[in-house]
């Protein structure tokens, strides 16, 4: 656990009490705050009390009189599509709003730093999509080389929940929107920008704000590198932002869609090869079309944003390389569970949106494919394209119907995982791929991504005999 720096003697309220906020009360308490808890769920605060804390309604008169600062879970809104009550009663009580990414860059640094021969550093991922395989990938290279090493954030356990830093250790966070939005402190060593494509619009009223939301982990702390992903506008202009020139060798610059040059310094990859351009001239090059857990273009670029951030730590390109070479990938993202008779059964639950469900379409040929949910503002015009390597869509979801007839490929509504895998199986042939990637959200039939992937992995296996 990483005690709350700051706080101490403080009255601080935390509301929500799941996974992270849970782990902030007791980080405050850890540290000398009093932690005063909320959340509407019976069951939550019951979990907090077996562990001493104390629940009590914040939204009683006076509650916020003596409050310092109020913790906030990130799923829940303080401002679109409209502030939780409690949010909007604290604010209007002067009260500062935070979370605990923001009390994790505030304690992390402690006093034992200064007998270390290596400083640890922190490297936060942000963007819409691979988000958790660029920083699983980093982590996993760190300890290929056995580098101290520990992940969190969005992925994994909880920031406060991490065990205090030893010599040279990297941590990797990985961030959402909500995260980086929210958070008063953010101050990573090394920041990097994947992406941006139309996602959780609603919570940041627009594009506009959901990019204003990720630009700000490289505008409030600015990082000592940035790693930006330069496909999209947004990207072109935060690599601008952070530069001070042409030169400047601080902004390393990623792409998957073209070659980059120029005298700063580049990480690009083209038809399966990773190339690093540094002063205008190329350092190293990794062919990465065989990499069993990398497969297709977005992971080439997540590939790219790994090797980068490893490069910024001093590792050598080859040791990079030959990490790549042992990474599995991450379950329900292009993840490979059968194979049998020539075809192949791939996971990618965690396509929860049209951008990366068409990279993930990207990634094969002879596509059988397992798509629908609960869709996502901005429709589905963004698959058009990939739909090219689709023989036939499969559709599930209660909206399936619908879903069904905005696709550009042959499209028969099976409604339920188990009708779809079914129909999928009997008509696959060899040489095709079974690609569960939804292109929408799971809760309209599932918890979660991970529950709607579990299910198809149960399936196939059904399936299959």
């Amino acid at each position: 656990m990483v005690p709350v720096q700051g706080l101490t003697g403080a009255r601080v309220a935390v509301l929500g009490l799941g996974r992270s906020g849970l782990s902030a009360a007791l980080a405050l308490a850890a540290g000398g705050a009093v932690p005063v808890c909320w959340d509407d769920n019976e069951a939550a605060r019951g979990r907090a009390e077996e562990e001493g804390l104390v629940c009590e309604p914040l939204l009683k008169a006076g509650s916020f009189g003596d409050i310092a600062r109020l913790i906030v879970s990130p799923g829940i809104p303080h401002l679109y599509p409209a502030p939780n009550p409690v949010v909007a009663v604290a604010l209007a009580a002067g009260v500062p709003v935070d979370n605990d990414i923001s009390l994790f860059f505030q304690s992390f640094a402690t006093r034992d730093w200064d007998s270390f021969d290596v400083a640890p550093r922190v490297v936060a991922v942000t963007g819409s999509n691979g988000k958790s395989t660029t920083s699983a990938l980093i982590h996993h290279i760190l300890e290929h080389v056995n580098r101290p090493a520990q992940l969190a954030g969005n992925i994994g356990r909880g920031v406060l929940d991490l065990e205090p830093a030893v010599d040279g250790e990297v941590v990797v966070l990985e961030l959402s929107s909500y995260q980086t939005e929210l958070a008063r402190n953010l101050t990573p060593d090394v920041a990097v920008f994947t992406n941006l494509s139309p996602d959780h619009l609603d919570r940041h009223h627009g594009m506009g704000g959901y990019f204003a939301a990720k630009r700000r982990l490289f505008a409030e702390g600015g990082p000592d590198r940035a790693v930006i992903g330069v496909d999209e506008p947004e990207g072109v202009f935060l690599a601008g932002q952070m530069s001070e020139g042409r030169a400047d060798d601080r902004v390393i610059r990623v792409s998957v869609e073209r070659k980059l040059a120029g005298p700063g310094w580049q990480v690009f990859a083209r038809k399966g090869f990773l190339a690093e351009v540094r002063k205008g001239k190329q350092i190293a090059s990794i062919d990465l079309r065989n990499v069993p857990g990398l497969p297709g273009a977005h992971n080439h670029q997540n590939a790219c944003a790994a090797y980068a951030v490893c490069r910024t730590l001093g590792l050598a390109p080859r040791v990079i390389e030959a990490a790549f070479n042992t990474f599995g990938g991450l379950p329900h993202r292009s993840q490979l569970i059968a194979e049998q008779g020539g075809v192949r059964f791939v996971n990618d639950s965690k396509a929860t949106n049209v951008d990366s469900a068409a990279k993930a379409l990207s990634a094969f040929k002879n596509v059988r494919w397992i798509c629908g949910g609960l869709e996502k503002e901005g429709g589905l015009d963004g698959l058009a394209q990939a739909s090219q390597t689709v023989k036939k869509a499969y559709v599930i979801g209660r909206e399936a119907a619908g879903f069904a007839m905005q696709l550009s490929v042959e499209a028969e509504v099976c409604g339920t995982m188990a009708a779809a895998v079914v129909q999928a199986v009997a008509e696959a042939e060899p040489g095709d791929v079974v690609l569960l990637a939804p292109a929408a959200a799971s809760f309209d039939q599932y918890d979660s991504f991970e529950r709607r992937g579990e299910d198809f992995i149960a399936e196939v296996e059904k399936a299959l005999g």
